[in-house]
């Protein structure tokens, strides 16, 4: 196993196989299972009777052919006896007089159970029915293979001794296209990985079918899903065979073969069984199926001593893509559809809340700044959605002892090509008066000149909506909102907090994807713009060139790597060794692992220390999988020390 990260590789293989060919076949297996060994491979799952071949027609009558195929499986558990990788092998089987289609799970040369198929496909080109006996209808706790009593039944787990958070489910092709497929109980009896023998032939477009439905099982059942179909070598006397391997995680295809490669096809994928049991143990359903599970057997493998010690190497590298903005989908289609559809529950949520308040109105603080261009964008099409008159829409801009003449513009240039006018408020004043009955001196750059700007404007806006009889629109995003970039009862607080749900990283590309369609030029412009200007809060005085000086990620870090710390810790439940070692390959060539590491410890800090403004959020719509509302998503007390496992 991967190690400390609970990741297990897994691999599927479609061996070149023949029918009847029993020789060549295991020749064939034994092969790819030494090369997948070889590869660091703990799971490797082979296709539906791969060592007879699975176009054998009435040649599964011939004890010829039934005394091969056990007598291949010897020689398989033989050759692989040395290995501690577990190898899921599909061959007929006898059982007091019937015919099994059977996997068997082997390891260090012996068979540890066999999985009988339960679903016999009788229709159209498939004949099962004719040769087999589903599983389901036999009762008998043990087959023997090769001579030995063997543990069988459709209810084995397979639990790994070196990591029982391995723990491997079967079950046989037909069986996941069925309206209760085994893998369901499997997975709620502990299955963290689910294998499937298959040999489901090629049509036009079921290719694209099989890949939706092994992903929804992992979904499904909060698992990684194997499957290894059977090639091109079987009988092609009406049917075309493909060898199509895949592997999903949690409803992500991680990898997946070329179909039709007559030598045959192997993939390996790193699956990640933390991430799994997380999932799983914050899933309030999931854990309620558990009482289901009392029929399931659990048996162990690997451990013990192999006739030559063979354990799995340790990957210095993943087999899987680890994104460097998993909030941010790599594909411009998906990022496409992706911004639509944030920017679409945004609007809508504040079309509905402003529907059933009753207000006509509503305020919004507009910058010059990424945030405070999207919450008005937001608004706009809010107003749009609910019927209202965008002459209900109030700009407010306030500019104060940092604000630059570029955001200002930004700002006055935005408001004009959306047809919302802009009120200019400046609080320069105002906070110098402030500061003044405080006995501050006003020249002092400290946190109280900082966030008295903040909490000015806050008010500002709060008033003007009481005047108004409006609602005030919240600015901040989820990043800022997880590392408490924001002042307390200053820019936290609003009436709906329209972006609270958006990470950073997300909010550049949905401005982009409105400002490419849905702004006339004026507004696409100064969207542009808005992109390119540096982000800043504004609070400290510009440079000697007018220029903004207070740079955000020069203070707290880049936010593409928050983003990630952000996903991982919330959404993944991972470690911050974890988290570390996953920024090390998403980010390499882009941060030294110093770099991450300084920047890691700096988000965990403020995400810990900073829970107590989170916890007076005001509400705001959910748009992805992370939230931080302390409603719904997350909860977790304010006085946690900024480095509990210390």
């Amino acid at each position: 196993m991967l190690k400390p990260f609970g990741f297990c590789r897994v691999g599927t293989v479609s061996p070149p196989v023949a029918p009847a060919a029993v020789a060549g076949n295991v020749s064939a297996l034994i092969d790819a299972a030494l090369g997948a060994a070889e590869a660091g491979a703990d799971i490797c799952v082979f296709p539906e009777l791969c060592v007879t071949g699975y176009t054998c027609g009435d040649l599964f009558y011939q004890a010829g052919l039934l005394d091969a195929a056990e007598a291949g499986l010897a020689a398989f558990l033989d050759a692989t006896r040395a290995q501690s990788t577990l190898f899921v092998v599909g061959l007929p089987l006898r059982l007091d007089g019937l015919l099994i289609n059977g996997a068997a799970a082997c390891c260090q040369g012996r068979v540890i159970g066999v999985v009988p198929k339960s679903c016999l496909p009788n229709t159209q080109e498939f004949y099962e029915g004719r040769w087999f006996t589903s599983g389901r209808e036999i009762a008998a706790p043990q087959i023997r293979v090769c001579g030995k009593p063997v543990p069988f039944g459709t209810g084995l787990l397979f639990e790994s001794a070196s990591d029982p958070a391995c723990c491997v489910g079967i079950e046989v092709c037909e069986d996941l296209w069925s309206p209760q497929p085994p893998s369901q109980a499997l997975a709620v009896g502990g299955a963290t990985l689910l294998c499937n023998l298959s040999a489901s032939n090629e049509r036009v477009g079921k290719a694209d079918y099989r890949r939706m439905l092994v992903a929804a099982q992992s979904a499904r059942c909060l698992a990684a899903y194997a499957y290894a179909g059977a090639g091109v070598g079987e009988s092609t006397t009406d049917l075309v065979f493909g060898g199509h391997t895949l592997i999903a995680e949690n409803g992500r295809v991680l990898a997946e073969g070329e179909r039709f490669v007559r030598a045959g096809t192997r993939v390996l994928a790193d699956i990640d069984l933390e991430f799994l049991l997380h999932e799983r143990r914050q899933n309030a359903v999931f854990a309620d199926h558990n009482a289901r599970t009392a029929l399931l057997r659990r048996l162990t493998f690997g451990g013990g001593t192999a006739v030559q010690p063979a354990e799995a190497p340790i990957a210095t590298e993943l087999l899987r893509t680890v994104e460097p903005h998993p909030f941010v989908p790599a594909d411009r289609a998906c990022r496409d559809e992706r911004c639509a559809e944030v920017f679409a529950i945004q609007s809508s949520g504040l079309a509905t809340r402003l529907l059933n308040t009753g207000f006509k109105a509503a305020v919004v603080g507009v910058s010059g700044g990424l945030d405070s261009a999207l919450a008005l964008l937001a608004a706009c099409e809010a107003f749009d959605r609910a019927g209202l008159d965008r002459s209900g829409l109030h700009a407010v801009t306030m500019p104060g002892f940092g604000t630059t003449a570029r955001t200002l513009d930004n700002a006055r240039r935005l408001c004009e090509g959306l047809g919302v006018p802009l009120e200019q408020i400046d609080i320069t004043q105002a906070c110098r008066q402030h500061l003044a009955d405080l006995g501050h001196d006003g020249v002092s750059h400290d946190i109280a000149f900082e966030n008295a700007q903040a909490r000015e404007r806050t008010q500002v806006l709060m008033d003007r909506a009481n005047m108004l009889h409006a609602l005030v629109v919240g600015t901040g995003d989820l990043s800022e909102i997880a590392l408490g970039w924001c002042t307390f009862n200053g820019d936290q607080m609003s009436m709906y907090g329209v972006n609270g749900g958006v990470p950073k990283t997300l909010v550049r590309d949905v401005i982009a994807w409105v400002a490419q369609r849905r702004v006339n030029e004026v507004a696409r412009a100064a969207l542009h713009e808005i992109l390119a200007t540096p982000v800043s809060p504004e609070l400290l005085p510009a440079d000697a060139n007018g220029e903004i000086a207070q740079k955000t990620e020069d203070v707290i870090g880049p936010y593409e790597l928050h983003d990630f710390f952000l996903y991982h810790f919330v959404r993944c439940g991972a470690s911050e060794a974890k988290i570390r070692f996953l920024a090390g390959i998403a980010f390499a060539g882009c941060y030294a692992p110093d770099e991450i590491a300084r920047w890691l410890a700096l988000f965990l800090r403020r995400f810990y220390t900073q829970q107590f403004k989170r916890s007076s959020l005001p509400d705001g719509p959910k748009v992805g999988s992370v939230g931080l509302s302390p409603r719904g998503d997350w909860r977790m007390p304010s006085d946690v020390p900024g480095d509990p496992h210390a």
